[in-house]
């Protein structure tokens, strides 16, 4: 989609981001917000793409943008993110992957099948872009979400074994998902 085309249809975005975040309805519209906020910001990323499924309606969306090794993505993390990450960075196919957007059952449906619409959104970034690999970071205690991608496809930057990287607001994850 193009930025017009993002900006045009933010609010199906943000209604989107509400349906699929969990909680009750007394939490969406902070969600939301919050959502169209980090939306905005990462729009004018160099690079910037999302892309969408829908039928009659919007159904699922993921978004990302193509990471240099030296951008002010990797602020915070020097010293600890792998080398080989940052090779692949410096090499221009390393893809963030900022939101994956799918329906709670997607998270627990038919996960490991290559038609699922989660692997289905984060391949298209990935093919778009030619990346060789995908990165994403997530928070440590969010272990639902860890959990969805790990059956996804994604692993752990470090093996099989979680580990911590800290950045100055909160212990993250680093996990990876091959094109």
């Amino acid at each position: 989609m193009t930025r017009g085309q993002i900006e045009d249809r933010s609010g199906e975005l943000g209604d989107l981001y509400a349906r699929t975040s969990g909680g009750g309805p007394w939490a969406w519209n902070q969600a939301r917000s919050a959502f169209l906020r980090r939306l905005a910001a990462d729009l004018r990323r160099p690079g910037f793409e999302l892309v969408i499924a829908e039928s009659t309606e919007l159904t699922g969306c993921a978004y990302g943008f193509p990471v240099r090794g030296d951008g002010p993505w990797w602020e915070g993390f020097d010293g600890h993110l792998p080398g080989s990450l940052l090779r692949t960075a410096a090499s221009g196919r390393l893809f963030a992957v900022s939101v994956i957007l799918v329906p709670p059952r997607v998270r627990s449906e038919n996960q490991g099948r290559p038609w699922n619409l989660a692997r289905r959104l984060q391949k298209r970034l990935l093919t778009d872009h030619g990346a060789a690999l995908g990165v994403m970071l997530v928070k440590r205690s969010d272990s639902r979400t860890t959990e969805a991608l790990r059956s996804w496809g994604w692993r752990y930057a470090e093996g099989e074994a979680p580990r911590t990287y800290a950045s100055a607001r909160s212990p993250l994850r680093v996990l990876l998902l091959g094109a």
